[in-house]
């Protein structure tokens, strides 16, 4: 018998992972521009050219087919005002998923709404649309439907549901720069698209954000809602601003700066190319783990014509590895194979940085403050995902395709020793009640 790497074991292999971010050829020449242009923010003094943010702007949305696309300091300052040029505010509701990062709930907060949380499609870990349909109300004023991992959401009948009651539907695109569904990008089907760029994501400056839609006057408010309420000057003046006071709506400052569009700018050029290698070995890890029991790729929808990895994921037979969680999987196949395995997102009802009855401003006149918590009972699909669902990070997809063989030794060394892994659980679950 072979100890398990956990108990001090020898691993199986021994995985490099790749760095990340990493920079574009282009990144430091036009950094060095901004830094030597005098102007280092949308709001400076305009120096006779297109800004950063301006240039960046124009190449996303061409790269996604959009006619807008409005630049943003981060994702969760683009969700804000996604939802702010919907008109969500207080009352409303906004459905949104119970698998997915803290900030679908906690933006939806910010406008003083209350986020309703939608079960997931097995399938494809997105938002199921029958769970979608069946938390509809009267209240209802926006869908936020998350392409999730490496998933696309079924935009055919999530869009659907929105045409039939009358609510839009924004499409957070922060895990699938470049994916597409029936040969559209993603981000350019709902009412309006969201981006993050921040450092783990697919295309990155650290931070960032974006916006996307084909609305003209959508864009003119989502413009002034990150800008301070500023709409841009029609006729800018050499060394004076190019944001004019001339506003129809309260906005905040959630500009992106002008060294962050400058990288960003250099690293969309390298994305195309980025997103065909992670595909490729994606596809390597699908043939390795084919003839393996217990362990099932999560396949894409057959209408996702490019897929994107932001988060390559299979699903466990728990019983194969002696009923553990995901979560001792994903440490037991780290250990043996250097890879950076982790369980998916904890449900968004239960995760640690969800904590709506911290903040007093959340709690409007009316509102029952249990439903900020989420759904009584939890969501059946959300909790079995959390338990049988590995997740391997886009970066590990950067690595050469010969890098993947120790994987399928690594996964039947811990089916064979699927007592070891129990007792690993078992004294973990000890550890944690005794603290």
């Amino acid at each position: 018998m072979a100890k398990l790497a956990l108990q001090g074991g020898p691993p199986v292999g021994s995985f490099t992972v790749p760095s990340w971010p990493r920079a574009a050829e282009n990144a430091l020449s036009n950094v060095q521009a901004v830094l030597e242009s005098g102007r280092w923010s949308v709001a400076g003094n305009w120096q006779g050219g297109p800004s950063a943010e301006g240039r960046f702007a124009d190449r996303f949305a061409d790269f996604l087919g959009a006619p807008h696309c409005v630049p943003t300091m981060n994702g969760s300052s683009a969700l804000v005002i996604a939802l702010e040029a919907l008109g969500v505010g207080a009352g409303d509701e906004v459905i949104v998923p119970g698998l997915t990062w803290v900030a679908n709930a906690s933006t939806v907060l910010a406008v003083n709404a209350t986020p309703i949380m939608a079960d997931l499609d097995p399938t494809t870990l997105c938002m199921s649309p029958a769970a979608v349909e069946a938390a509809v109300t009267e209240r209802t004023r926006a869908i936020v439907v998350v392409h999730v991992y490496s998933s696309v959401a079924d935009l055919d009948a999530i869009l659907a549901i929105g045409e039939r009651y009358g609510i839009p539907v924004v499409e957070d695109c922060s895990h699938a720069h470049g994916a597409s569904w029936k040969g559209r990008r993603v981000g350019t089907w709902g009412a309006v698209g969201v981006f993050s760029m921040q450092e783990r994501k697919l295309l990155t400056a650290g931070e960032g954000g974006a916006v996307v839609c084909r609305s003209d006057d959508l864009h003119d408010r989502l413009f002034q809602l990150r800008s301070d309420g500023r709409r841009p000057e029609a006729r800018p003046v050499l060394g004076g601003s190019e944001l004019t006071f001339d506003g129809s709506v309260i906005g905040a400052n959630y500009c992106m700066s002008e060294l962050c569009a400058a990288v960003l700018e250099a690293q969309l050029a390298d994305l195309p190319e980025q997103n065909r290698h992670r595909a490729e070995n994606a596809a390597v890890l699908d043939r390795l783990l084919a003839n393996l029991p217990g362990v099932t790729p999560v396949a894409a929808s057959p209408f996702v014509t490019e897929r994107t990895f932001y988060q390559y994921t299979a699903r466990i037979d728990r019983e194969v590895f002696g009923g553990v969680s995901a979560a001792t999987v994903a440490r037991a196949l780290a250990a043996e194979t250097g890879m950076p395995f982790q369980p998916p997102y904890d449900p968004l009802y239960r995760h640690p940085l969800y904590r709506p009855l911290t903040k007093r401003r959340f709690l409007i006149e009316g509102l029952d403050p249990g439903r900020l918590t989420g759904p009584a009972g939890g969501l059946p699909e959300t909790e079995r995902a959390h338990r049988e669902v590995l997740t391997l990070h886009h970066s590990v997809l950067l690595a050469p395709n010969d890098a993947f063989e120790a994987l399928p030794s690594a996964i039947e060394k811990l089916q064979r020793e699927a007592a070891s892994l129990s007792d690993i659980e078992s004294a973990g679950a000890e550890f944690a009640d005794s603290r």
